[in-house]
């Protein structure tokens, strides 16, 4: 008999399935903001990994975002037609599209060691500078490489991103991150967590567990960066700046560090804020209920004001996470 955290995952795959067959009749707005809200779980869940789980502060996560991106549009752009013209077309692209998330997972993966190698025995603030420091540095590279678009990007990649791909990575991730941190290899990312120095007394190698904490979660950052490019079919690197990867910290902030299920929560409902303060600003006049809202129209030009205003009066309402009121390694960031 399967474990039940295996059940957990074939049911989350199979009900990812079932959304997708159900896409068909999700208009396209809806059915793009449900797969919004699907990678930015896998983003938030992977980073917190790294920030919650391992006690970390990484602000480069956008940074691994975009290698995967561009490293799985190259995949299906340029690669599979010139060196693997089987895989574009018939059945082929239902094998190559998750072979560009992979390979766009395994490049965010070997930024994560590249990064990660020489900086992980930083610690709080310094930590934060030098991975702000990569994500920065990742997006210039980006914008200078004339092959890849250059500062306009990447347009026309092909529409391969599906509700099923989305929400079976996001269950693959969630899968993997818990696993890991409940298996017994795993308390050393808590051990590092609660007392770095006295896990190395313990002779727990605690570079070796940040460098995985980093390498896992930057790999899934480079799939919902995969995920991403071939949803919106543009990419540029204005996409993966800083703002992206401080978006992605708050929602592992307020849904609480180190609680999974509380980001996940988070995940959902930053992704829905904004577009839902979108669509109260912008309701039309013909609908039955769009009377009351005649007069929020100025909210189309301050909605992320109000975004923005919302997320902070929760960060000091509920600095330990909204949803952390049950979770003992809940803590604040290091930072």
């Amino acid at each position: 008999m399967l474990p039940r955290s295996q059940v957990a995952l074939l049911s989350a795959i199979a009900m990812a399935g079932l959304l997708a067959a159900c896409a068909s009749r999700i208009d396209d707005y809806f059915a793009l903001i449900i797969s919004n809200i699907g990678i930015n779980v896998i983003l938030a869940v992977s980073l917190n990994l790294i920030n919650g789980y391992t006690g970390q502060f990484s602000l480069g996560h956008a940074g691994f975002m975009a290698v995967g991106a561009y490293t799985a549009a190259a995949i299906t752009m340029f690669g599979a037609p010139k060196f693997a013209p089987a895989f574009t077309q018939g059945a082929g692209v239902h094998a190559l599209f998750p072979i560009a998330l992979v390979g766009g997972g395994l490049a965010a993966a070997l930024a994560g060691v590249l990064v990660g190698a020489p900086s992980l025995r930083l610690k709080g603030d310094y930590l934060a500078i030098v991975t702000l420091g990569f994500g920065e540095i990742i997006r210039v590279l980006f914008r200078n490489v004339d092959s890849l678009g250059g500062a306009l990007g990447l347009n026309g990649i092909p529409a391969y991103t599906n509700l099923f791909w989305v929400y079976a990575f996001a269950a693959l991730t969630v899968y993997v991150v818990v696993s890991m941190v409940n298996s017994t290899y795993g308390r050393g990312f808590l051990a590092v967590h609660d007392d770095e120095i006295a896990a190395e007394a313990m002779g727990i190698n605690t570079t070796r567990y940040k460098i995985t904490a980093f390498v896992v979660g930057a790999f899934f950052a480079g799939v919902a960066g995969g995920l991403y490019g071939h949803s919106i079919l543009t990419i540029a690197p204005t996409g993966f700046d800083f703002m992206r990867s401080i978006e992605i910290v708050v929602m592992v902030i307020l849904g609480g560090m180190g609680n999974t299920t509380g980001v996940i929560i988070a995940a959902v409902l930053l992704t829905l804020l904004p577009e839902g303060l979108r669509m109260l600003a912008g309701a039309p006049v013909s609908l039955p209920f769009s009377a009351p809202f005649n007069n929020l129209k100025w909210i189309a030009e301050t909605r992320m004001i109000i975004y923005s205003l919302l997320v902070i009066v929760l960060m000091l309402a509920r600095p330990q996470g909204m949803f952390s009121w049950t979770n003992r390694r809940a803590t604040k960031p290091k930072v």
